[in-house]
């Protein structure tokens, strides 16, 4: 297990980027439990971040736990401090930045935990009755940035931010709202675009549209675009031509164009080359400039609808996105929105790998912190492993472990997450500055990578 005092300086140098966020001895107590986080095979408990860190028996496990519900330090300066490292490490300076939003549950147990209640659970999908399914634990909206690695063909979501989600409080609208807002704001000068599923199509809406109080205080800054899947059952207006001499207010609303449905039935189609989801092929393009009244009321946008040729289908497209971004070419925007699946896969490798949603905690502070927590150390591991981890034998090594395996050519992130493990053990073994290891480290350094991938 790990020493506090043995972390690796590349690591080491990473963390000390949030020393700003902490007081000294809580310092102290945060570069020990991300190490921890990242060396613990097993549960991802609290008491289990301490026991990977090497601290059992150095410290009480009150003091890991005081870590999250009572030391004084916020999510979301150090969500901010490890935005502003992506974007200055992985974001080439000129380019846009594009964030992901969306929301996952995190099933819990037992009425006395904070901010729990019934969600719905897409990763269940339906029972044998065709109902969807609702699970009961706390629902999470987070905000991820896309990258594009250079050891990698697909894009990557880097979570730097999230909100709770307790039912009957701020909409999930608000909530993904003050999550992109809060980035926007820490680089002004930047372009934001922000991808979402159909849920989150009405989160830049007018306040003059909300049904609740709540949801009128949704809005993002004007350097933020919104690109999202529009419900099948939107309904749309043509924006009104105007008319020369008339008095009065100019009227906005035009004739009713009705559904995306009805759109496809009189759409003129254009072939385009899009690359989405690691595929490049070519597709059928719609375009329109309208008004989605009941959600953005005289706001222009835009809806593209795609059709991939030789599938079939019901409603005359197979994809409907609307967007607030009315200059960028259909294609780019087409393939903006494919990256949006990337923060799937990191909520996936979330649970699965990194263990979030494993702590314990039952305090609406601790609840609130631990699974930030989390996905900022699976943020801290890529970075980590892209700047400082990456060779080429870390997937010909995958290879010889699995040769049944002949097509991989990338690192997962269980490869960026196993390479940074055994770089903590072996710092722990070795030192940071070792000279050549004894037969019996080299002998203590085999079994211990051997007991971690067991």
């Amino acid at each position: 297990m790990l020493q506090y005092e043995t972390l690796p300086p590349s690591l080491a140098g990473m963390l000390r980027s949030f020393r700003s966020c902490f007081t000294a001895p809580t310092f102290r107590t945060f570069s020990a439990l991300p190490a921890g986080m990242i060396a613990q095979p097993g549960r991802h408990t609290v008491c289990g971040m301490l026991t990977a860190a090497g601290l059992a028996g150095v410290w009480h496990h009150a003091k890991a736990h005081w870590f999250f519900s009572r030391a004084r330090w916020n999510t979301d300066e150090v969500g901010l401090v490890l935005f502003r490292l992506v974007v200055t490490h992985l974001i080439p300076a000129d380019a846009p930045i594009v964030i992901a939003v969306d929301d996952t549950l995190l099933r819990r147990s037992g009425r006395k935990v904070a901010l729990t209640g019934w969600h719905y659970d897409g990763a269940a999908g339906r029972d044998e009755k065709g109902r969807t399914r609702t699970a009961w634990g706390n629902c999470w909206v987070v905000a991820a940035v896309i990258v594009n690695l250079p050891m990698l063909h697909r894009p990557v979501a880097l979570p730097v931010a999230a909100a709770p989600y307790p039912p009957r409080d701020a909409s999930k609208h608000v909530l993904a709202c003050r999550l992109v807002t809060r980035l926007a704001h820490a680089c002004p000068h930047r372009q934001f675009h922000v991808v979402a599923d159909c849920w989150y199509a009405g989160m830049d809406g007018a306040a003059g549209a909300a049904r609740t109080p709540a949801a009128a205080r949704r809005g993002v800054p004007t350097n933020v675009t919104v690109t999202a899947r529009l419900r099948a059952n939107a309904g749309l207006t043509a924006i009104a031509e105007p008319v020369p001499g008339a008095g009065g207010r100019p009227r906005r609303i035009g004739a009713r164009l009705g559904t995306p449905k009805h759109l496809a039935a009189t759409a003129t189609w254009n072939s385009a080359t899009v690359h989405r989801y690691g595929t490049t092929g070519t597709v059928d393009l719609a375009e329109f400039t309208v008004l989605w009244y009941g959600v953005y009321r005289s706001r222009a946008v835009r809806v593209i609808l795609l059709r991939d040729p030789g599938r079939p289908t019901r409603t005359g497209y197979h994809l409907a996105l609307i967007t607030t971004d009315l200059t960028t070419p259909t294609a780019d925007l087409i393939n903006r929105y494919a990256t949006r699946w990337s923060i799937e896969v990191a909520f996936q490798d979330a649970k699965q790998t990194t263990g979030v949603g494993q702590a314990r905690n039952r305090t609406r502070q601790a609840v609130e912190r631990t699974a930030p927590f989390g996905f900022y150390t699976q943020t801290i591991v890529i970075c980590w492993y892209t700047l400082h981890g990456h060779t080429s034998h870390t997937v010909t090594q995958r290879r010889t472990a699995a040769p049944w395996y002949p097509t991989k050519t990338q690192p997962s992130y269980q490869d960026m997450i196993t390479k940074l493990r055994r770089t903590l053990i072996a710092t722990r073994i070795l030192g940071t500055s070792p000279a050549q290891p004894t037969a019996e480290e080299l002998h203590t350094l085999r079994l211990t990578w051997a007991e971690e991938a067991a």
